[in-house]
């Protein structure tokens, strides 16, 4: 399915991965629900997607589907501040101090064909030949 606006049809994801910090084991089932519920929060405030969600007791995956105007930078940013208050608010010991998640993140686009295939596909479009050459 398409994301389809004003300028642009697109259909952009990316799975991104975020660890606690120091990949210290702070999760439980409750608290990753939480996780789950802040992301989706954030990604309708924000206009993008959650399509999936699932974790382990130091780190969280997510398939986000996500419009051109959001950088993954912005994205992943915003929904590791909101979780790691959320988390917090609700009373959860977090690893380190205030913070919850490492700084880092993982970030893989997915989706669409595989890039030698893109390629070959580019490679043999013919090119509309005007003029001379």
């Amino acid at each position: 399915m398409y994301r389809r606006e004003r300028h642009s049809v697109t259909d952009l994801k990316i799975h991104l991965v975020c660890v606690t910090k120091y990949r210290k084991p702070v999760f439980t089932a409750e608290s990753l629900k939480l996780i789950e519920d802040s992301f989706r929060t954030v990604a309708t405030k924000m206009n993008f997607q959650v399509l999936e969600f699932n974790g382990e007791a130091d780190h969280v995956h997510v398939l986000i589907e996500y419009p051109p105007k959001l950088s993954i930078s912005q994205i992943a940013n915003t929904l590791k501040g909101v979780s790691s208050r959320r988390y917090g608010q609700a009373g959860n010991k977090k690893p380190h101090k205030e913070a919850l998640w490492s700084p880092s993140y993982f970030a893989v686009s997915v989706g669409g064909a595989p890039i030698e295939v893109l390629k070959r596909y580019i490679e043999n479009q013919s090119r509309e030949r005007k003029g001379g050459a």
